[in-house]
């Protein structure tokens, strides 16, 4: 490729003297073909109640619900939930089992758990065991992407149970917990 010098005076025609692809400042990509995802639209809760759960059967976490209405049918939700707790049992093996569910337009609800039987956290130990494999309280973030393809309303709630016996305090002291819904555009 030739090198041309200019002078101190001279202007560059980037429109007709350069060719091949040109750099991008200040960090992009240079990509002409990249559509990125966009937020549009965010809803959010935060649950101070306490919630307690002593029974095998999953029942619903009071306050963990949130609703979003997409604007596209090709929108994804962004799932995600801060949530602390707490189980105890003198048994050999206690824990706690969350489920994250969702329904369309007041529909059937549908678990969207990693595991058909939810999110689980199990200890052993022949006292009272609490959260994070007996390290102290747990208080894990859980995140879902979610492909509704709607333009309804889409309900998002938390089950809870306590599959293992013993019993399950979520919000455990009062924490506060939160539920966020992000509309990602395609």
């Amino acid at each position: 490729m030739a090198l041309t010098r200019l002078g101190l005076n001279q202007s560059i025609n980037l429109a007709t003297n350069v060719t091949g692809t040109l750099a991008t400042g200040n960090g992009g990509t240079g990509a002409t073909s990249y559509a990125p995802g966009k937020i549009l639209q965010v809803q959010s809760t935060s649950v101070t109640a306490a919630v307690t759960s002593s029974t095998t059967s999953y029942a619903d976490i009071g306050g963990y619900t949130l609703s979003i209405t997409p604007s596209a049918t090709s929108s994804k939700i962004l799932f995600m939930c801060y949530i602390q707790y707490y189980f105890q049992d003198s048994d050999v093996q206690s824990g706690a089992s969350t489920k994250i569910l969702r329904n369309i337009d007041g529909g059937t609800y549908a678990n969207l758990s990693a595991q058909s039987a939810g999110i689980s956290n199990i200890a052993s130990d022949t006292d009272n065991s609490v959260g994070g494999l007996n390290a102290g309280l747990d208080a894990p973030t859980i995140t879902i992407i979610d492909s509704p393809n709607t333009t309804g309303v889409v309900n998002y709630k938390m089950q809870g149970a306590a599959p293992w016996g013993g019993t399950a305090y979520y919000g455990y002291d009062s924490m506060t917990g939160y539920l966020i819904l992000q509309e990602i555009g395609a």
